[in-house]
């Protein structure tokens, strides 16, 4: 999760342009490494929307930076799975639309064997796998900067969350990568 400072996931309308802004070679290698290390990309409706619209033609993009093919491929081959009230189909491919608790197809999910399970964005989703104790490992991509309002990562908190610390990256631009385990 990318987040400001002051502990915002994005601006009020959603923006990012700090996030981009910041993003360098040693940050796109990290995050590449991140994702090869899983199989299944969890995905709330308006995160899902954005990137669906994104990614599938990145690699046939030749302005694209080659170095960042990889991660453009694992992005669409990867299981991508969807939690929405809304969304009728997922014209991503490799997509699972899930209208269901959202709580037990995690649990479900973390049973089965395979590879680890990412969320990008997707506040809601992450508030509720959080409330749940569903996460396993928080890596929060701690962006040098402070926007003063817009979506907090830590809204809807309803219980402390005790963490230990596993590693901390400092990239080039001068974001931080912290990860931490779940007690």
């Amino acid at each position: 999760m990318n987040v400001t400072l002051d502990g915002f996931m994005s601006g009020p309308d959603c923006e990012l342009d700090w996030h981009f802004e910041a993003w360098s070679a040693d940050m796109a290698r990290e995050l590449s490494a991140q994702l090869q290390a899983t199989d299944t990309i969890l995905l709330g409706r308006i995160t899902y929307q954005a990137m669906a619209h994104y990614w599938p033609s990145r690699s046939q993009d030749l302005s694209f930076p080659r170095e960042d093919l990889a991660f453009a491929e694992m992005m669409n081959k990867h299981r991508k799975i969807v939690f929405s009230k809304t969304l009728d189909e997922a014209s991503w491919n490799n997509t699972i639309v899930c209208r269901g608790s959202v709580i037990a197809k995690i649990r479900e999910l973390k049973q089965q064997p395979g590879r680890d399970i990412i969320v990008y964005g997707s506040g809601q989703l992450v508030n509720k796998l959080m409330a749940d104790n569903l996460i396993d490992v928080y890596t929060l991509w701690l962006h040098p900067v402070a926007i003063g309002k817009g979506k907090p990562l830590f809204k809807k908190l309803r219980r402390r969350i005790s963490v230990s610390a596993q590693s901390v990256t400092q990239f080039s631009s001068g974001v931080l990568a912290l990860s931490y385990h779940s007690r």
